[in-house]
């Protein structure tokens, strides 16, 4: 990744996953059985059931987290790439749709006004398309991984595994209440953390009823009563996609890059893609929803930044002890003098204080 689009790329995948890094628990509960009001145990338990579903689906996307809303697609911004366009869908509301055919078959499409971006998972290969940019990106993944990369849009999948791996004695799960959501029944979750030092108030997570598929995913701020962020399905239907949408060839004329990540050392994982841990040099302290992370100095070089990018930078972050921070409605990211980058669903002063 280049340097100088360090920021989006950071911000983006913090924000979506609340910055908890925590060990999961209660997965080891019975199902639940039909016809009975299950345990939240058992409803967490079933999500792990929908690994290998079949579904396509539309998805709807929103986000209050008191940023800017920034226009997707890198010929909207001074930033560059994909960096640009996770925080453009980040901050603006935007649908998808989504393909499934178990764990290694997936495809999102992003269509917006005279443009489309994909990202296709068919095994081990993953193609990225940019049609207004006709680049695309072809990744080779290691052969046991279970995680696909992402483009900016997030399922309420991603968001049930990371609050999954938060429930901890720091947090406190409800009984599950009974709700619908695109036409399928479903439980709602409601997990609240327990500190009073955490931005995040809530997260509640749907779950279908039959299937353990999370059907929606929503994080509400501490002290807020709406969601700072929300992902759901919008239209649902189960069954095995065609398999020519997980076929993909570039377009004559394109830019293609390639990327093996296949012999890459830690990359490859369980059945869930967590495999030996390989922070990049990243550094995690505290617990639960008062985890922060630290990135090693280095990571944040502004210096290769255009006047545009430098101005976009000091729009989204403000001057404070030791270098600039940005703080969302769910999560704090402090870029110290000497470049490294904390970052956690914690107030400023917090990650400031652990700099020192």
């Amino acid at each position: 990744m280049k340097k100088s689009v360090w920021l989006p790329a950071l911000i983006a995948p913090v924000v979506v996953a609340g910055a908890v890094a925590a060990p999961a628990l209660a997965n080891a509960a019975a199902p639940p059985v039909a016809g009975e009001h299950p345990t939240a145990a058992a409803v967490i338990a079933s999500i792990a059931g929908s690994s290998d579903a079949q579904y396509s689906g539309k998805l709807a996307q929103t986000s209050d987290l008191g940023l800017p809303e920034l226009p997707t697609g890198s010929g909207g911004s001074s930033l560059e790439g994909d960096a640009s366009d996770a925080l453009g869908l980040l901050t603006a509301p935007h649908t998808a749709r989504v393909y499934v055919d178990g764990a290694t078959k997936q495809r999102v499409q992003v269509t917006e006004q005279l443009a489309e971006r994909d990202v296709i998972r068919n095994g081990s290969t993953v193609w990225t398309w940019d049609s207004e940019e006709r680049a695309a990106t072809k990744v080779t993944l290691p052969s046991r991984s279970a995680e696909t990369p992402g483009y900016g849009t997030t399922t309420p999948g991603d968001v049930a595994e990371r609050a999954i791996d938060a429930i901890t004695p720091t947090t406190e799960v409800s009984k599950p209440v009974a709700t619908s959501v695109a036409g399928h029944d479903a439980w709602l979750l409601t997990l609240t953390p327990k500190s009073s030092d955490t931005l995040v108030g809530t997260v509640q997570l749907a779950v279908d009823q039959q299937t353990g598929l999370p059907l929606r995913a929503s994080v509400t701020a501490a002290g807020k009563d709406d969601p700072a962020f929300q992902v759901g399905f919008t239209s649902l239907s189960y069954g095995a996609p065609a398999a020519r949408l997980f076929a993909f060839t570039p377009p004559s004329g394109a830019d293609v890059t390639t990327k093996d990540l296949s012999d890459i050392p830690g990359a490859s994982g369980d059945g869930r893609g967590h495999g030996a841990p390989d922070h990049g040099g990243a550094t995690v302290t505290g617990s639960g929803w008062d985890t922060v992370v630290t990135l090693p100095a280095g990571t944040a070089d502004s210096t290769g930044l255009g006047s545009e990018a430098s101005g976009l930078l000091d729009q989204l972050t403000t001057a404070v002890d030791g270098g600039r921070a940005l703080q969302t409605s769910l999560v704090s990211v402090y870029l110290a003098d000497d470049g490294r980058v904390l970052a956690g669903a914690v107030p400023v002063a917090t990650l400031v204080a652990a700099a020192k």
